[in-house]
């Protein structure tokens, strides 16, 4: 069952006010995801506060930079299921997890955050796990 809309309604303005694009139904993850060319970032977002409460902080530094990828998106698990469910198609091996990241190429992962990659460590953490990333496979700077 979903969380209810006015409980998650914060935690996706967050990511939302950074830029990132919400995809919330099939249709809109199978657009963006189905012939991604270029740099994406796919963040599953989520409630939980362990976890979550340090992903949406290091994104936000993440993308403070001058390297960045060409789009950035997002689902919310628990929330937009079958959107969550059609994303974690894309991510081919990697187990469901969320919070968690999904860098792609030219519609190839090549770079993933965990949900264990996450807890317990700092936002500024995170975040240079994704710099690191966007320097390696994103390759285009963009004027701040």
């Amino acid at each position: 069952m979903p969380y209810n809309p006015a409980l998650v309604a914060p935690m996706r303005a967050e990511v939302t006010r950074l830029g990132a694009r919400e995809l919330t139904n099939v249709a809109e993850v199978d657009a963006a995801l189905g012939d991604q060319k270029g740099s994406m970032l796919v963040f599953v977002n989520s409630v939980c506060g362990c976890a979550a409460g340090n992903a949406r902080p290091a994104l936000a530094l993440a993308l403070n930079r001058a390297v960045v990828p060409q789009q950035v998106v997002t689902v919310f698990a628990g929330q937009d299921v079958e959107a969550v469910a059609r994303a974690r198609q894309y991510f081919g091996e990697y187990q469901p997890s969320s919070p968690s990241m999904a860098l792609f190429r030219d519609g190839e992962v090549v770079h993933f955050v965990h949900r264990h990659q996450i807890e317990g460590k700092t936002p500024q953490a995170v975040a240079a796990n994704l710099a690191a990333a966007f320097d390696r496979f994103c390759g285009v700077a963009v004027q701040q």
